[in-house]
């Protein structure tokens, strides 16, 4: 034992489990009591995964202790939690609250084939064996045990909870299958801190209102409620009062350290959604034992006695007076059975110790962007559909129609209930010939192309708010919704982390989800769950769990008429922030249409994190430099572009101009007048913000000797700070300049002016450039 506080742990144990009046002998396979439905055996098995799982708790903390170990959160008090890992089905998808160890290692004993104890003391010293991050990072998490891993943001998994118990509906509604039964409960376990969170009341929100529109909606959220967050006390009502009385959340509860009620209530909340395919409350009175964390000194935030009366509520110890005085097993083989645990944790924390940790930056990082170019390049250009799904071996498929009574909730393709839609003048028919080559303007270039996508491949969901009847607020999913139905193009609730957690659901489950965020400015209040969830996925699970996503937003300034911050956000630093994010950038209409095929394929094949970002001031512009000349024009077709690979528009050799989105059409025109003034100028549009196109840009810059940066993003954390450092970490010797909007938000009314990179802006520093290195 480390410290006085364990060891006081282990003497009440054992003193409890003396002092206990044993029952009469029953056999294994007897009630654990007269008329239960568990088992002497089962609540045995309970108890031994109760057992491991305090066990691991001590040997994280000595080898921390010895400084062999990392910072881990115990689950010490939380062992009540087994009880759901008993009752639940071991193909039940689980999103676990960091403290949920105990049930980790009874679903790991249920499957078999795996080692709990080992696997959770490989993640504590961060092997690179760890079976689950790879040494990345200490998480609950099996790929054979249905159990998606989680980081400790707080609540952050909520809305990928919501979005999966979604996905499984929608994919039966679909004729496809998930890696999970169709008729399976999404398990979301958290602690009471974390209830107070925006994300978890906006997800459990979210669900209650899908279950509203009778949406089927089979989630069982449980709130470990240990009574405290960190320091700060949660009042012992708050709970009951905040959830309990819910309309459309049916509620439970059950005290954690009563063996046989959590099993009882339990199961009867599991069943209760599994049967009615609704949402569900289970409020699991917990303790904590040990503290916060290892590091954690709880006699400086309370009182003596509120310590002492929580070790007095030990579920471990309350599982094994149940098994002793009923006579399941005596108190000496108990004791042998605990300690033999004991020994066995202990030596393999001892060989754990000397297993190697990841050895290099490349290994560290392998799994955040996977790249299969050719295979991604030949899915984006593939013209036949992708095969059907069909259910994994021994999965049963569950009729979900049965439990949608109100089904014009989510109407199939041609129902009545989209015959009043009809396609915009912005909506361009699909084209079945590759003959029929219609000219089209950015928004129409992207609304063409995912037609042509959803009518290919029948894994692809749009969605967002407003992208259904309405078409989008510019008319880029118009006529989608009335042609392949509200099943697969549907509206969502205004809430952005709701609709980027409907992605994160949506893409282990085998969609490649197409989510719309309205506004660039709209992404932030539900940035953790790209940052958070959507990126690190892949990261914490090393490459076995995926989360392929197409995120695409209306971006950017300029536009005419409607302006204000939230409508003209030019900030993209956040997102560029994020390891293994792509983040595409088109600006004219041919590479949109080709860039959208790219991302959709690279999710697709190699579970990637997509970025979307539509100048909202080109949707529908039609012309270059004169009033009909419709120079911005161009044909969509089914080309690809592979990631991080410019354009180049010219081949002047007196100066690059290094640009993207509204940048490329304000530098075209400016290169055209400076043509006239004998300065020619090429203009390379980026196209890809993340990975930046290093070797175009090099090339370019070399090919002329001068670069100017047009970039119509902010000055500080902008893209011009990281063109000018690739080109000087490359060792370009030539000049650089950069022209870039002003750190401000975008002011309403003609002040945008003032504010926004401009046409002459770029114009006179590619003068000046030319002329003072001649």
């Amino acid at each position: 034992m480390i410290n006085e506080r364990e060891a006081e742990l282990d003497r009440r144990f054992r003193a409890a489990v003396a002092a206990v009046r044993p029952g009469s002998p029953r056999a294994a396979t007897e009630s654990v009591l007269p008329g239960s439905p568990y088992t002497a055996g089962g609540v045995l098995q309970l108890f031994e995964a109760q057992a491991i799982s305090r066990q691991l708790d001590l040997a994280a903390r000595a080898l921390t202790a010895a400084g062999h170990g990392y910072y881990s959160i115990g689950s010490s008090g939380h062992e009540g939690n087994a009880a759901l890992a008993a009752v639940l089905r071991p193909t039940d998808p689980a999103l676990l609250h960091y403290r949920s160890g105990a049930f980790f290692v009874h679903r790991c004993r249920r499957i078999g084939g795996t080692d709990p104890i080992r696997d959770v003391l490989l993640g504590v010293v961060a092997a690179a064996a760890d079976p689950i991050s790879g040494g990345r990072h200490k998480v609950f998490g099996s790929k054979a045990a249905a159990i998606l891993p989680q980081t400790s943001t707080i609540a952050s998994h909520l809305p990928r909870a919501v979005g999966l118990a979604f996905a499984l509906d929608r994919a039966t509604r679909l004729g496809r299958f998930t890696p999970w039964p169709s008729d399976a409960v999404v398990l979301c376990t958290f602690g009471d801190a974390s209830a107070n969170h925006s994300t978890a009341a906006g997800a459990i929100n979210t669900a209650v209102h899908t279950a509203h529109l009778q949406v089927p909606m089979p989630v069982l959220f449980v709130c470990e409620d240990n009574g405290i967050g960190l320091s700060v006390p949660t009042p012992p009502d708050w709970i009951a009062r905040a959830y309990g009385t819910r309309p459309g959340l049916r509620y439970f509860e059950v005290d954690g350290s009563d063996t046989l009620a959590a099993l009882t209530i339990s199961a009867e909340a599991a069943n209760w959604v599994r049967e009615n395919r609704l949402p569900a409350f289970l409020r699991l009175r917990t303790t904590r034992l040990l503290g916060h964390a290892g590091s954690d000194v709880e006699s400086a935030y309370r009182r003596a006695g509120d310590i002492a009366e929580e070790l007095r509520r030990d579920p471990v110890t309350a599982t094994a007076r149940l098994l002793v005085s009923s006579g399941s097993i005596g108190a000496p083989e108990l004791l042998a059975r605990y300690d033999a645990i004991a020994a066995e944790v202990t030596a393999v924390a001892a060989q754990v110790t000397g297993e190697p940790t990841l050895a290099s930056a490349a290994a560290v990082t392998a799994p955040l962007a996977p790249a299969h170019p050719e295979l991604v390049r030949a899915d984006a250009v593939r013209t036949e559909p992708l095969p059907d799904s069909a259910p994994p071996p021994g999965v049963r498929v569950f009729d979900a129609r049965k439990h949608a009574p109100a089904d014009s909730a989510t109407p199939d393709r041609g129902s009545d209930a989209d015959d009043a839609e009809q396609p915009s003048e912005h909506a361009v028919p699909v084209q079945n010939s590759l003959e029929e080559k219609p000219l089209t303007t950015l928004a129409q270039s992207i609304n063409h192309t995912l037609a042509q996508l959803l009518d290919r491949d029948g894994d692809l969901l749009v969605f967002g708010e407003d992208v259904g009847r309405k078409g989008g607020v510019y008319g880029v999913t118009k006529g989608l919704q009335r042609r392949f139905g509200a099943r697969r193009v549907f509206d969502t609730l205004l809430d952005e982390q709701s609709i980027l957690g409907t992605a994160l659901g949506a893409g282990p489950a085998g969609f490649v989800p197409i989510p719309e965020i309205q506004y660039l400015a709209y992404l932030h209040n539900a940035l953790d769950q790209i940052r958070g969830e959507a990126a690190t996925q892949q990261f914490f699970s090393a490459g076995q769990y995926r989360n392929p996503m197409v995120v695409r937003i209306a971006s950017y300034a300029y536009q005419k008429g409607f302006g204000g911050h939230f409508h003209n956000d030019n900030s993209v630093a956040a997102l560029r922030d994020i390891p293994g994010v792509v983040i595409a950038s088109p600006a004219r209409p041919d590479d949109a249409a080709a860039m959208l095929r790219t991302c959709v394929a690279a999710a697709r094949i190699d579970g990637r994190v997509c970025v979307f970002l539509e100048p909202i001031a080109l949707y529908h512009t039609r012309d270059l430099h004169e009033s009909g000349d419709d120079g911005w024009l161009a044909t969509p077709d089914r080309e690809s572009i592979d990631i991080g690979r410019a354009r180049i528009h010219g081949n002047g050799t007196d100066l690059t101009i290094v640009t993207f989105a509204n940048g490329l059409r304000m530098s075209l025109r400016a290169a055209q007048r400076l043509s006239q003034s004998g300065i020619h100028a090429r203009v390379l549009d980026l196209r890809w913000l993340a990975p930046l196109p290093v070797e175009d840009i090099v090339h370019h810059a070399r090919a002329t000797g001068r670069v100017l940066v047009a970039d119509e993003t902010r000055r500080a954390g902008g893209i011009s700070e990281s063109v000018c450092t690739a080109l000087i970490d490359a060792g370009f010797t030539g000049s650089i300049a950069r022209v870039t909007s002003a750190d401000s938000f975008v002011p309403l009314g003609p002040a945008t002016a003032h504010v926004l990179l401009d046409e002459a802006t770029i114009e006179n520093a590619a003068g000046s450039l030319v002329t003072a290195s001649r």
